[in-house]
């Protein structure tokens, strides 16, 4: 690779954010000399997105921070017909009210992350479907539908895996990468818009827009993807045994969004350092110099740093303090998370594996089963023997709670109201 002249993509390649890119010499050329406007997309499938969205977002933060303008896209519109990228099924229709609460739950996340306002390099949050609303579907076709090849359509990998695998993809999610395009057209058309980021998988649907752009504006458009982030091991980012890894205060505490990075493998700690803070890269460099038990200092940094962007210093500081005194004291804090249990239910007693699974400490009661059998559950701090055990309010201790560990590093303070 030829030595990058632009802030932005020196960064990008420095931290390893960049997977493709449809012409990597001709965007440096454009980012060293002008101002970049460039969008990532987000459907509104949940009203929070989860750490599997955390690249592409600190992308668009690195990008505002070397002087150009991020644009959000709330697939409001897009949201109704549903990506087939990466799925074996169809996504459940959503109704317009479901999608209005989710796009606003996720906005909530971008405020952190971002400056928005009418400054150049402010960042932007734009609806699809104020565009896709308004389709005239004859028009549409005429217009753009012609430069679409059924042919290549597909050969594209979202496509071909369904049919592969004999599932059924639907008309609708076939037209999902006609759309996806268009919105690239629109954002040019309207805010001057010349680049589209995302995940790798991604990559067909972007590259689908930059040839529309050039097809129907004669635009200049590029495209440019991070890798698929996998952890050592090989497990797909942000899945974790009890569900996704949510960016939301609302679906995930402080203290258990701190628990999830300070759990990072020792072989992931440098490489999501770089991704996931803002740490200088001669400041990762020292702590790659780390090893054996001092590793764990590293992942504190991470930790807090990563807590420190996504929720706040606040936030941070007081996960931080959380577990230090968790652990390192063990003395037991208002700080962890907390989950309510009817006081009647308590007073007749409720079989330990389902209070666990009450909890969220495991996903099902066979789950839960099998987190007593294999010796990781404690109540109180005394492993639970027999996962059939009536737990009732006389386990309440002195502070009003009842204390269930999964593991070492997880707890959950119950609450009967």
């Amino acid at each position: 690779m030829t030595e990058l002249k632009s802030d932005f993509l020196r960064v990008m390649n420095d931290r390893g954010y960049i997977h493709q890119c449809t012409d990597l010499e001709g965007l440096d050329a454009y980012a060293s000399e002008k101002k970049v406007v460039c969008y990532v997309g987000y459907d509104c499938t949940a009203d929070s997105l989860h750490v599997g969205s955390l690249v592409s977002i600190m992308m668009l933060r690195w990008l505002q921070k070397t002087g150009h303008k991020p644009i959000v896209l709330m697939g409001g519109g897009t949201t109704r017909v549903g990506d087939p990228t990466g799925r074996d099924d169809a996504r459940p229709v959503l109704t317009d009210e479901i999608i209005a609460n989710n796009m606003a739950g996720i906005k909530r996340v971008f405020q952190q992350f971002m400056t928005f306002g009418d400054g150049p390099t402010d960042a932007v949050m734009v609806n699809n479907a104020d565009w896709l609303d308004k389709i005239n579907y004859i028009e549409f076709l005429r217009d753009f539908g012609r430069h679409f090849s059924v042919n290549r359509m597909l050969s594209f990998d979202s496509v071909k895996l369904r049919l592969d695998r004999e599932q059924s993809l639907s008309f609708l999610e076939f037209n999902y990468m006609i759309l996806q395009a268009y919105d690239f057209v629109e954002l040019q058309r309207k805010y001057g818009c010349v680049l589209q980021m995302g995940g790798s998988d991604q990559w067909g649907n972007i590259v689908n827009g930059v040839e529309l752009g050039r097809r129907v504006d004669d635009s200049s458009l590029f495209g440019l993807t991070t890798p698929l982030i996998t952890t050592a091991s090989g497990a797909k980012m942000g899945k974790t045994a009890s569900g996704a890894v949510w960016l939301n205060e609302e679906r995930l505490s402080a203290y258990d969004y701190y628990q999830f990075w300070r759990n990072t493998e020792d072989a992931d700690v440098i490489k999501f350092m770089k991704l996931f803070t803002e740490l200088s890269l001669e400041q990762i460099d020292e702590y790659a110099k780390l090893e054996g038990a001092a590793i764990n200092d590293a992942k504190k940094v991470l930790a807090f740093e990563a807590v420190k962007l996504c929720r706040g210093e606040e936030a941070a500081l007081a996960a931080a303090e959380t577990a230090r005194k968790t652990f390192e004291e063990g003395v037991l804090t208002d700080s962890l998370p907390t989950v309510e249990i009817a006081r009647a239910d308590l007073d007749a007693g409720i079989p330990a594996f389902d209070l666990f699974r009450r909890a969220d400490l495991a996903k099902s009661g066979g789950e839960a089963r099998r987190l007593v059998k294999g010796g990781g559950a404690k109540i109180n701090d005394e492993k639970v023997d027999d996962e059939n055990r009536i737990i009732g309010a006389d386990a309440i201790d002195e502070t009003g709670v009842i204390k269930l560990s999964a593991g070492k590093k997880r707890h959950v303070l119950v609450r009967p109201v």
